[in-house]
């Protein structure tokens, strides 16, 4: 996976990054502290521009968080304590966290969504449940004629783009431009270890998410 990752920059570019950081946020097989730091190293090395390289993974990001929204839109806050009863310990999440969430985002929703974007544990996880909670959805929720409807698209998708997006331009530039350091002082000798660093991450990645699933218990067996 790893020369696949490097072979995509570096063939796909732009398109390359944007492409992972979709697939970053819609099932995340590598963090996108590597793929904006390889870019960024790209940009260092005379390879790629920064505004480009940061428009491409900022949409990307945006896009597959949107995903997610999405889906906990559609779902609806309904149809989900069935699904975190039978599935929750695969996210390590009981009830009473999905309950606790829709509490912090009736208050401060789009400050959320802001803040765990620089979260890695949870930039991509927050979007689910802001699309379940519907940020903003009360303020319009007894509008069903078609301005309502789309005061309401604006007030909840809208919104939750508008922080998203912001969040992570910030996000990836710090990710990138720490790329772009390394790229300027290390040059062509830094790709020799790319490929190392790469698979040691995704490694890490997964040895993380095996101990918390491992040590996890739902609170009433703690």
């Amino acid at each position: 996976m790893t020369d696949w990752v490097l072979r995509l920059i570096d063939a796909g570019g732009y398109w390359g990054i944007f492409l992972l950081m979709i697939l970053e946020n819609v099932f995340p097989p590598i963090p996108s502290e590597l793929i904006m730091g390889i870019g960024g190293i790209r940009v260092g090395q005379g390879r790629m521009a920064m505004e480009w390289l940061l428009l491409a993974g900022t949409l990307g990001t945006t896009i597959g968080n949107y995903f997610w929204y999405l889906v906990g839109h559609i779902l609806g806050f309904g149809r989900l304590k069935p699904l975190v009863d039978r599935f929750g310990r695969w996210a390590t999440l009981e009830w009473r966290d999905v309950e606790a969430l829709d509490r912090l985002f009736g208050k401060y929703g789009q400050i959320v969504v802001f803040v765990f974007r620089f979260m890695p544990a949870f930039r991509t996880m927050i979007s689910l449940p802001a699309g379940l909670f519907r940020m903003g959805h009360v303020r319009f929720q007894a509008r069903t004629d078609v301005k309502g409807r789309i005061l309401h698209i604006l007030n909840t998708h809208g919104r939750f783009l508008l922080f998203t997006t912001a969040g992570a331009l910030i996000w990836n530039a710090v990710l990138a431009y720490g790329g772009f350091y390394l790229g300027r002082r290390f040059s062509g000798e830094i790709d020799k270890w790319l490929g190392p660093i790469t698979t040691a991450c995704v490694a890490a990645a997964v040895v993380f998410y095996l101990y918390r699933l491992a040590t996890w218990k739902p609170r009433s067996k703690r």
